[in-house]
């Protein structure tokens, strides 16, 4: 992808996910798949900025510009609640979002890539990451063609119903 840059985030980019973020949520609201993370944009909601101020203090943010624009994020780190803790090191995928633009096509795939690079590096032998199973399983089945395989399946009880979870895994070639 011409001009695409993959840099360690910041602080400073809070403002730019949650651009990203509400992208994602105007894109999935308009397909009628709010399931996933609900209508209202992210930058209204006092604890998804919360979150997306906690992402950008994190060694493991990464964001995706085009052009000098934030295309795409990536979150890495170590698994946590609801996601059953792993059996050996593992790097774990926290998020992953991209807009819907043109220019952001590919990104993810490019995103999931620079998470496997990274834990090669750092000598680990698992990726791992959960994801939306709603809405037929499309997004497990994206994930599918990252080359991940699903493992397990978990359920978080919200106010507005429940949220139906995948785990899926990647084993790194010569790491165990």
């Amino acid at each position: 992808m011409r001009s695409l840059m993959i840099r360690p985030g910041g602080p400073g980019d809070v403002g730019a996910v949650l651009t990203v973020f509400d992208d994602a949520v105007r894109w999935l609201v308009a397909r009628g798949q709010p399931g996933q993370w609900g209508s209202t944009p992210f930058s209204e909601v006092p604890e998804t900025v919360a979150l997306a101020e906690e992402y950008a203090a994190s060694a493991g943010f990464f964001v995706a510009e085009h052009a000098g624009r934030t295309v795409g994020v990536l979150v890495v780190g170590q698994s946590s609640e609801p996601v059953p803790a792993p059996s050996e090191p593992e790097l774990f995928v926290k998020l992953l979002v991209t807009d819907h633009s043109d220019a952001a096509r590919g990104v993810g795939s490019l995103l999931l890539e620079h998470a496997r690079v990274l834990a090669v590096t750092g000598g680990v032998g698992l990726l791992r990451l959960d994801c939306y199973a709603g809405n037929g399983g499309g997004l497990v089945h994206y994930y599918e063609r990252q080359g991940f395989t699903a493992t397990q399946t978990f359920t978080v009880d919200k106010p507005d119903g429940p949220w139906h979870g995948q785990l899926l895994e990647r084993r790194l070639p010569g790491r165990r």
